[in-house]
């Protein structure tokens, strides 16, 4: 297929790695096989199983993930502007993952962007992210399908595909304390990393009085290591999708 100018049309399909983006990926393979092109936003900060999830997704599908950025990490960008992302400065959301993927998409024009937006999500939380792009069509093929949760969970299923738990940032400034603790326990170096940019920057990924909870991750250490009791410890944690909406960080880190 061919646009208008006669350039080749691009189908190209934003690969985070969640249910929903895993789920089209692969859906649109057996309903609409064609050449597509998986792109994906690597901050830098991914724990490794998700990063081993990309690499196994990309074997899959038989054409690696295209990561697509804006050439600095999570932790550069921290440095440079010497602050931490929060819910009121969800800069992370922009500067890493937006931005990066409009002009990707400009530059790739003409094509179609395929995005897993669900039939029982309400557009207006993530349909429109990347706003009007120049010769690009976004597309929300699960919507058109009037797929839902449960289609996807069983779709998934059927592939024998497991989502990692996390497939956000370790620093995401809105997880919840049990994450928290489990990257301390899991990852202690990612975690006492975190600990020295709260240090030089003078702030905290969480906010105060948030809860009962000591906002300051070296605070929280103390508690950690004194054996507090952490809500959901003792469950195996749902996919970061399935917690209260209330709860939820950026629309695009859940695509």
């Amino acid at each position: 297929m061919t646009s208008a100018n006669s350039q080749p049309m691009k189908h190209v399909v934003s690969l985070s790695g969640g249910k929903d983006s895993t789920a089209l990926a692969f859906a649109l393979r057996q309903r609409e096989p064609r050449d597509y092109v998986y792109i994906c936003n690597p901050t830098g900060n991914e724990l490794p199983e998700m990063k081993a999830h990309w690499e196994k997704l990309g074997r899959m599908l038989e054409s690696p993930l295209v990561p697509v950025g804006c050439g600095k990490s999570l932790d550069d960008l921290i440095q440079i502007q010497n602050a931490l992302p929060s819910w009121r400065m969800r800069w992370c959301t922009r500067m890493l993952k937006i931005n990066p993927t409009r002009q990707w998409l400009a530059r790739n024009a003409p094509c179609i962007s395929y995005v897993g937006l669900r039939a029982d999500e309400d557009e207006q939380e993530r349909g429109g992210i990347y706003g009007d792009i120049a010769d690009v069509t976004f597309r929300y093929p699960l919507r058109e399908w009037g797929w839902t949760i449960d289609d996807v969970y069983s779709f998934l299923a059927e592939l024998g595909i497991k989502i990692p738990k996390r497939t956000d940032c370790a620093w995401c400034y809105d997880q919840r304390i049990v994450e928290w603790k489990n990257l301390w326990r899991e990852h202690p170096e990612l975690y006492d990393l975190a600990v020295q940019r709260e240090t030089q920057v003078g702030n905290t990924f969480r906010s105060p009085r948030r809860d009962k909870w000591p906002a300051s991750l070296a605070e929280m250490r103390e508690h950690f290591e004194n054996e507090r009791k952490v809500r959901g410890e003792k469950f195996q944690l749902p996919l970061w999708e399935d917690v209260d909406p209330k709860m939820k960080k950026c629309r695009v880190c859940s695509l």
